[in-house]
């Protein structure tokens, strides 16, 4: 294929997906019907207190991903060092593929592909690393708060919930120590013969050492308490009747459980609402608000950076012929 014809195919690839990106979003939220009742709860709120409260909310928003752009540029210094400008452009163009594909696989081809050719499968080795990391702390922290649920909520019998409470401890201590240590994994590829042929892609498991890993969680953790504040703010404002230890709990139930369920960003409100209404149910009888809630946060959240990164996807590179490869 000459370098004329990979411009034009190059250009209708991002050309489309751009399009597919905006036909999703646009029919999926003319649809929603929980972000009408969320401009309903708000009718008779002062302009200056909703510009306020939405705006750092909004920018929290902003905070949490520029985050994951720095976690992702130093996940890159193993293999190809990238500026933070970049790492930004690459986060927020896998956003915008990540809402029509399932599990968000697109967020991987939307960063890769600002990688050069032959980086790329080791891109998506290192991502995950970060990703293992961000899972890390949802089960750390959901498995905790499941314990604090269960006594408060569920009549259980006391040497029962004495078994919970150490299969929850062996369970954090199990996503710790295997994060800690990832570098087993390429240990155990390798003693496989099947995938020893492959770990030119998957050694970079080995050079994570022990402090390298523990910035890479540092990272993951101030995410978590952002995108946590999300919730927090939201809840506090809307259903002000809300203990603050109720709220922090019911967050991180919800998001040990959405991570546990199989996922389409641009349909994930549905099953985000419905988790949060079964949750905070034990807390609140106002269904209407929680769902109100977690809908705009998925907007704010999920459909306004896929919409601003699909700029960025103009400057995917899937042929390997930029300058800056």
């Amino acid at each position: 294929m000459t370098g004329k014809n990979k411009k034009i195919l190059s250009f209708l690839i991002k050309a489309a997906i751009v399009i597919f990106a905006f036909w999703f979003i646009y029919h999926k939220l003319v649809a929603n019907k929980n972000l009408h009742d969320f401009s309903t709860l708000l009718k008779d709120i002062p302009q200056t207190e909703i510009i306020s409260v939405i705006g750092i909310v909004v920018l929290l928003m902003f905070v949490n991903w520029f985050l994951e752009a720095g976690k992702w540029k130093y996940l890159m210094s193993h293999i190809e060092p990238i500026g933070f400008y970049r790492a930004i452009e690459s986060v927020f163009c896998g956003l915008t593929l990540a809402i029509f594909t399932p599990n968000r696989l697109g967020e991987y081809g939307g960063r890769v592909f600002f990688l050069s050719p032959k980086r790329r499968i080791v891109g998506i080795v290192a991502m995950s690393v970060g990703s293992i990391g961000q899972l890390v702390l949802t089960n750390v922290f959901g498995a905790i708060a499941a314990c604090f649920f269960v006594y408060r909520f569920i009549p259980i019998d006391h040497v029962l919930f004495i078994a919970m409470v150490i299969l929850a401890v062996f369970f954090c201590l199990f996503f710790l120590v295997f994060y800690f240590n990832i570098r087993w994994l390429n240990g155990i590829l390798l003693s496989i013969k099947f995938t020893r042929k492959y770990k030119k892609f998957y050694s970079i498991l080995g050079r994570y050492r022990k402090r390298e890993l523990f910035k890479i969680i540092t990272y993951c953790f101030a995410r978590y308490l952002v995108f946590s504040s999300q919730y927090f703010i939201l809840f506090i404002w809307l259903i002000p009747g809300l203990h603050y230890a109720d709220i922090m709990m019911m967050t991180c139930l919800l998001f040990l459980v959405q991570s546990a369920l199989p996922s389409l960003d641009l349909f994930d409100v549905g099953i985000r609402s419905v988790t949060a209404v079964e949750l905070f149910k034990h807390v609140t009888d106002q269904h209407v608000a929680v769902i109100a809630c977690t809908a705009s946060i998925w907007l704010i959240n999920i459909i306004i950076p896929a919409i601003l990164g699909t700029y960025f996807v103009f400057k995917l590179n899937f042929f390997g012929n930029l300058k800056s490869n």
